[in-house]
């Protein structure tokens, strides 16, 4: 047998073995910013034998319910207080893999420029599920717009509101649909993923928005019974690294926030 090319047939073995042997990773994510900063560390992961597959989603339901039925591996959208409340309505049982980023909470208007300007009976569009619907109006509440009857509340809905001096007419709306809606009410609290795929700037646009020490901070989250395996392991060391850092400084200036 000619020795190089038995050494090539070798290598080529050995390449296409790895290859085959590569495990396949499936996680459902929103657009923006989480399933970007999935793209960007998959070529990492594929060092490390693990092969990303990245599913988009719209919506904060099906990601839950594909990764509780074990249709997929793991998911990258939501923070801790949505997931117990999930966990809580569904009986499913998710848990957090690792903290990852925040993303500051906002309130925006295409009919005026400052929360001044809200004139009593003024529209409110706040989103529809409980625990981002109350983050809604803790952050109003923050503003110095409505008073909560208990003012830490984090599933507090418009009926728990104790004082409303402006009037506000507010509307629970899925999420998703906030952005599209902007230009018919004329306050809209949106979660910074829809606003930034919607094209809005955050930390400019914002009329009011949370702080970077929110603590709503976005998890990778899986299976209680799939947390620890090696490649969900990997994927958690991947979204904490200084790579990641920098990709998430760099690229959304302020809109998404380390948490790590």
């Amino acid at each position: 047998m000619n020795f190089k090319k038995a050494i090539v047939g070798l290598a080529a073995a050995a390449t296409f073995a790895g290859a085959a042997s590569a495990e396949e990773l499936s996680v459902a994510a929103t657009p923006v910013p989480h399933a970007e900063i999935l793209e960007f560390v998959k070529p990492k992961l594929a060092e490390q034998g693990v092969e990303l597959d990245v599913k988009v989603f719209t919506d904060y339901v099906q990601p839950n319910v594909q990764v509780d039925q074990k249709r997929m591996d793991a998911n990258f959208f939501q923070h801790q207080p949505y997931l117990d409340e999930f966990n809580d309505g569904r009986g499913t049982n998710l848990v957090s893999v690792i903290g990852v980023h925040v993303e500051p909470f906002g309130a925006y208007s295409s009919k005026i420029d400052s929360l001044d300007e809200l004139k009593d009976g003024a529209t409110v569009a706040i989103p529809n599920d409980p625990t981002n619907g109350g983050r809604a109006l803790l952050l109003l509440q923050k503003a110095g717009l409505i008073t909560l009857k208990d003012g830490s509340k984090i599933t507090a809905t418009p009926r728990d509101i104790a004082d409303n001096p402006r009037n506000l007419d507010f509307k629970e709306l899925e999420a998703a649909t906030l952005p599209r809606i902007l230009n018919q009410v004329d306050l809209a609290l949106i979660n910074t993923n829809y606003a930034l795929e919607a094209g809005l700037k955050p930390t400019e646009d914002a009329l009011v928005i949370e702080g970077a020490e929110s603590p709503y901070v976005n998890i990778l989250v899986a299976h209680e019974d799939r947390a620890d395996e090696e490649a969900i392991q990997k994927l958690a060391e991947a979204l904490t690294s200084e790579d990641v850092r920098s990709y998430i400084e760099k690229n959304y200036e302020g809109a998404v926030v380390p948490a790590f």
